[in-house]
């Protein structure tokens, strides 16, 4: 419990203090922020993220229906064991 407890106040200081550190850096003398770019330098930005989603939910079902097949053969062989005992 005591760990935890020096885990979470050390994660809380460390928290605390990064917001200052990144309010002290400023960006370069020759940063010009890009407000008009060209359309040929713009990236979509939804369709890279609905690919990454459709990526993810379908790695997940795949995952799902992965250990559901898993579940169902150790099932299937756990009422063969239990039909042998008996």
């Amino acid at each position: 419990m005591r760990l935890r407890v020096v885990i979470l106040a050390m994660a809380l200081v460390a928290a605390g203090g990064a917001d200052r550190v990144f309010a002290q850096q400023q960006p370069p003398p020759d940063f010009v922020p890009v407000e008009n770019a060209p359309a040929g330098e713009q990236i979509p930005a939804m369709p890279l993220l609905g690919a990454a989603y459709g990526f993810i939910w379908v790695g997940l079902l795949g995952y799902v229906w992965s250990l559901a097949r898993r579940l169902r053969q150790v099932e299937a062989e756990l009422t063969e064991l239990e039909s042998r005992k008996r």
